[in-house]
């Protein structure tokens, strides 16, 4: 059996750990620059407060009752592993999928305690972390969903919930299933289903698996053996690389000066290249783009973009960099108050059995390995110490880039000067 253990209201959580005045109330987490609501609590969403809500388009009465925070990825990033070695203490095989949810391994176990598993579980994480959790079990990953979101809605199940691949109750929970709500099924993928009459997840379930394997792809073929309650999937076959990686942000405030646009774009590029190498790809080309905002219409508006080709397929940070830099030379204007910037990485592919086009300038073996340890060692002390701890070049204190955060808490548990302080 494998349980799935997500954290509740994750940010809204690991922010009540160290306010427990926030117990009860109406809390948000708006997004970067506080543009919007990225996570709700409960009493929130009983507010009618949908999720990308519009931070200045909330009522005041909303206002007034909620309290809304600006997010706090350090924070939320050190709880996650806090809550990642609890389960561990449980079962040695613990994948995480995402900030807020892992999949835990209980081969072996007695299945009639898998239950009473779960409930300590869900104690010890909240003891340990403060974080409350709901645990789903089942034979599979995607059926292991299923019962983490019946163990989260269904008040009598107490936060955990045990599904059978062949159980009555399986079927009958499968039969009331959307097929769009399964894991691993897209909004199109969905349509494209209900056109051929499959419109739950039962019906999914008892279609041909070759069938949607021809229509679709092997990943929705799996699915339907997951459904049946066979191990068919891994977590690689749900993260497939990316095609494209993007990373912008909108200023905190409006600029006209080109060195502010130059420092964003640098440490955009730098984690746009750290994502690259996470998962194993190089990339040939990188799209610059810039932008004045468009809802200031006062304003002269100017956007545009360009495309810079490297000599090489790379995932070396420093490249990307110098392409980004060079682009923004092309693009630049003077007299624009300008919003946002941004760097897209483009034609990306494996890093490894990559051969050699006849257009690309070499690169000697010595200099391929120098490339690849210094990134390797970048990302490991900014892996282990924090973000930003190796960077490249050191951006200017009140540049206009920097997110705006009037809202963020402290940063309880990675900062020394921000710890929590106890008075007696």
């Amino acid at each position: 059996m494998i349980a799935l253990v997500d954290c509740n209201n994750f940010y809204v959580s690991c922010e009540r750990v160290f306010n427990p005045a926030l117990e009860g109330r109406p809390v948000g987490v708006l997004s970067n620059n506080d543009g919007c609501v990225v996570a709700r609590s409960n009493e929130l969403k009983a507010l009618d407060v949908e999720m990308g809500a519009a931070m200045h388009l909330l009522s005041p009465g909303i206002r007034r009752q909620a309290t809304l925070l600006s997010s706090n990825y350090a924070l939320y990033g050190d709880m996650s592993k806090r809550v990642t070695q609890a389960l561990s203490e449980f079962s040695p095989h613990v994948d995480i999928y995402s900030i807020d949810e892992s999949f835990v391994g209980f081969q072996g176990f007695d299945p009639a305690s898998l239950e009473a598993r779960g409930h300590r579980m869900r104690a010890t994480v909240r003891q340990w972390t403060g974080i409350p959790v709901s645990v789903g079990f089942a034979p599979t990953r995607v059926l292991a969903k299923i019962a983490n979101h019946v163990a989260k809605k269904d008040l009598v199940c107490h936060g955990v919930c045990k599904l059978e691949a062949n159980s009555l109750a399986t079927q009958v929970l499968l039969q009331r299933l959307p097929v769009t709500e399964l894991w691993g099924v897209a909004r199109r993928t969905g349509e494209r289903l209900n056109v051929m009459g499959i419109e739950t997840a039962w019906q999914l379930r008892e279609a041909d698996p070759k069938q949607i394997r021809k229509r679709f792809s092997v990943v929705q073929e799996r699915i339907v053996w997951e459904l049946r309650g066979e191990n068919a999937i891994s977590l690689d076959d749900m993260s497939l690389p990316k095609q494209q990686i993007m990373v912008s942000r909108s200023f905190g405030r409006l600029t006209e000066s080109p060195h502010d646009l130059r420092e964003a774009l640098r440490t955009h590029a730098s984690r746009a290249g750290e994502k690259l190498r996470k998962q194993g790809s190089v990339t040939s080309a990188v799209m610059v783009f810039v932008r004045t905002n468009p809802f200031r219409t006062d304003l002269p508006q100017y956007r545009n973009r360009i495309v810079v080709t490297l000599e090489r397929p790379t995932d070396d940070s420093r490249e990307l960099v110098a392409a980004a830099i060079e682009g923004l030379r092309k693009l630049w204007r003077k007299g624009f108050g300008y919003h946002k910037v941004g760097v897209m990485l483009l034609d990306l592919s494996p890093k490894t059995n990559r051969q050699l086009t006849l257009n690309e300038t070499p690169q000697t073996e010595a200099e391929a390995k120098r490339s690849e340890q210094l990134m390797a060692t970048v990302d490991k002390l900014n892996r282990e110490l924090g973000r930003g701890t190796i960077q490249l070049g050191v951006p200017r204190q009140h540049n206009a880039w920097t997110l705006r955060s009037e809202r963020r808490t402290p940063r309880y548990t990675t900062q020394w000067r921000e710890l929590l302080k106890v008075r007696a």
